[in-house]
């Protein structure tokens, strides 16, 4: 016997790395150092940090894959693991350098996990981060034939005295939404359990949706807010927090960005909540709270601004062709989400 005969492609995998080669090499940028195919990938650190910080974040996109899965669509899921975790370390102010991803398999279909890794290098491209390596497992009887999992892992950087870390928030300052583009990829299994519930198929059309199917509708990738929210920092407005919207919604996600002895305070009238999110309540029979609890309802990430910046804030994502508007302010409390 060999490793062949027992379920895994040596051969195939060779193949497979040759195939994403040049998708891997589109977000290469300053700092990468060697290539491809290597034990470790080598970053070398921007110049100019005089007390450089390195900010860490790793996520995966849930059950969103079985979805893709079952569409047989993969070229945006790669898009999805990034933006989870590139925008979760922007919320300390900080820039992508570099991505790693993992890509498991029960045997490997080269075309598949290429589309997969082409959305990952999208997701790099749009962040800005280089895709620096990754890892490909092929695990026999693990999962089923079709099936994978995928998880990522990024680095970024900020200069120590602009890490945001709570203690720059005021009481006053606003909180200003950034939509979303749909689900995003939290609360899957929901809206998995509600479309199995119904006796749904992907290509079913609610008009709500207006034309577009459900599948259509919840494949859709998790915005990325990278390169407004870096351009903005860099420029005249004075971000204090920011919020990256996951699972646990508004009301868990919020709290976390601000400093001792304030809460935010939420005007639930003010949420321009979106179509799939009116959808999947009125057709789940769910709770406006336990909606959200869930998701993220429309808005994607929250920044915290001065008062007096507000308006300007909110112009400037309007000008990057992200929707943005006004929901709440900081006020003195002990870390809660108030409405």
């Amino acid at each position: 016997m060999d490793y062949k005969e027992a379920g895994v492609d040596i051969e195939a995998g060779r193949d497979f790395v040759t195939q994403i080669r040049e998708d891997v090499q589109s977000t290469y940028r300053s700092g990468v150092l060697g290539g491809l195919g290597g034990f470790g990938g080598c970053f070398e650190l921007p110049t100019g940090y005089k007390q450089p910080i390195l900010v860490s974040g790793t996520d995966g996109v849930g059950t969103k894959l079985k979805i893709a899965q079952e569409l047989n669509r993969h070229d945006t899921v790669g898009i999805d693991l990034v933006a989870m975790c590139v925008n979760d370390i922007l919320t300390s102010g900080a820039e992508p350098l570099f991505f790693l991803d993992y890509l498991a398999t029960g045997k490997l279909n080269s075309q598949q996990l290429a589309e997969v890794v082409k959305g990952v290098a999208e997701g790099c491209r749009q962040s800005g981060c280089a895709l620096l390596g990754g890892e490909t497992a092929e695990m026999p009887g693990f999962y089923q034939l079709g099936e994978y999992d995928i998880a990522g892992f990024c680095v970024g950087v900020v200069e120590k005295s602009q890490l945001l870390d709570g203690s720059q928030v005021k009481v006053g300052d606003i909180a200003i939404a950034l939509s979303s583009t749909g689900v995003h990829s939290n609360g899957f299994s929901l809206v998995r359990k509600i479309i199995s519930s119904q006796n749904l198929s992907w290509d079913s059309t609610p008009s709500i949706l207006g034309g577009k199917t459900l599948g259509e509708t919840l494949i859709t990738p998790t915005r990325i807010y990278v390169q407004p929210i870096l351009e903005a920092l860099r420029g005249d407005i004075e971000i204090h927090a920011m919020a990256h919207i996951t699972g646990g919604g508004l009301p868990e996600n919020l709290p976390r960005c601000l400093g001792k002895n304030q809460s935010i305070k939420v005007n639930l009238d003010q949420l321009e909540i979106l179509p799939v999110f009116q959808w999947l309540s009125e057709v789940g029979q769910v709770s406006s709270e336990a909606m959200l609890q869930t998701f993220n309802m429309g808005v994607g990430f929250v920044v915290i601004v001065p008062a007096e910046q507000a308006e300007m804030a909110c112009n400037w994502f309007e000008s990057c062709n992200i929707h943005s508007y006004k929901i709440g302010e900081v006020v003195i409390g002990n870390g809660t989400f108030e409405c």
